[in-house]
């Protein structure tokens, strides 16, 4: 059975930092692409940052480039998201996504599993 697990969420100061970390279970973790998304009220889910199983390519929205860092480490199981220079629009609910097969996408349907996401509220 798969299983993501995000943590790491909270209130923070915009300008501050947080780490948000998403632990995989019931897979092959290895062999997979991991993405962020994020919804904020009353928007779309979208796309913040992807990894390819070996974490040698990644991909950002533009809107968090710079700011934002994926990476995994394969042996925990677990995908990260380093957000600094925190933003109030930034506040949203972050998931974590696997996608079996294929190359990093943008596309929150191109996902075959989903965590139940963790909060970032950033206050001004």
């Amino acid at each position: 059975q798969v299983e993501l697990v995000e943590s790491g969420g909270g209130l923070v100061q915009a300008g501050g930092s947080l780490r948000l970390s998403c632990a995989a279970s019931g897979y092959t973790f290895s062999s997979n692409i991991m993405g962020w998304f994020r919804q904020a009220p009353g928007k779309e889910r979208e796309f913040v940052a992807a990894i390819t199983w070996s974490g040698g390519t990644t991909h950002y929205a533009d809107s968090v480039k710079g700011r934002f860092t994926i990476s995994r480490d394969n042996v925990k199981n677990t995908v990260y998201l380093q957000i600094n220079s925190l933003k109030p629009e930034d506040t949203a609910v972050y998931y974590c996504a696997v996608r079996f097969g294929g190359r990093p996408t943008k596309l929150a349907s191109d996902y075959d599993y989903w965590g139940q996401g963790t909060q970032v509220t950033v206050s001004s």
